[in-house]
């Protein structure tokens, strides 16, 4: 293994994924919960890893032959990211005053899965990271695209852990309905405009 392959991939892979997104926005919220963290972040983290692999070894033949996939994938993001940031904003409208993180109204773990695994390949961004531009950066290192793609994958691992579980430590500042309807209110947004890019192509 090459070491500075690994540690550009390891650079190039937090780069990519610490702006906040869909993703993680949700893994956030869990972490400010306390719910289902760990699942959450190693669903997130694996299947990064997997869209890696898959971007390193084979994302041109993938381009070539489903030239489909990428305004299907679009479209479908985007009304997926429309539905959970109108969730969002009903949830930082209308949620119960007395609403707290960790109080009751915790989602089921099978639920929250499928939320988590929804957000991400249902994310044409995603696609986007890691296997477009990871896997063409990858070509530049002949021979040691697996250094690369170790680094790029521990980014991932290194990233989601840290922000699901950073977040807990945030909890006493997220224990008024007021900043919790914020937060809400915030992924709302995000939600929208990545949604709004995806179907304008901004």
């Amino acid at each position: 293994m090459s070491f500075p392959v690994y540690v550009t991939g390891l650079l190039m892979g937090l780069s990519l994924i610490v702006a906040i997104g869909a993703q993680n926005a949700f893994v956030l919220r869990q972490g400010l919960r306390n719910e289902h963290v760990f699942a959450v972040c190693l669903t997130c983290a694996l299947s990064d890893a997997l869209l890696i692999v898959l971007g390193v070894t084979s994302f041109r033949q993938i381009a070539a032959l489903l030239p489909w996939l990428d305004p299907a994938m679009r479209y479908a993001g985007a009304a997926f990211l429309i539905w959970y940031g109108a969730r969002s904003l009903y949830s930082a409208l209308f949620s119960s005053g007395t609403l707290a993180v960790g109080e009751a109204g915790a989602s089921s773990f099978r639920r929250t899965l499928m939320m988590c695994l929804a957000l991400t390949w249902l994310n044409p961004h995603v696609y986007l990271d890691t296997v477009v531009l990871l896997g063409t950066i990858s070509t530049r290192f002949p021979g040691d695209e697996a250094s690369f793609a170790a680094g790029a994958m521990t980014g991932s691992f290194l990233f989601f852990f840290s922000l699901g579980y950073g977040a807990i430590r945030l909890q006493p500042v997220f224990a008024t309905p007021v900043a919790w309807r914020c937060l809400e209110g915030l992924i709302a947004l995000t939600m929208w405009v990545i949604a709004f890019k995806l179907l304008t192509g901004v």
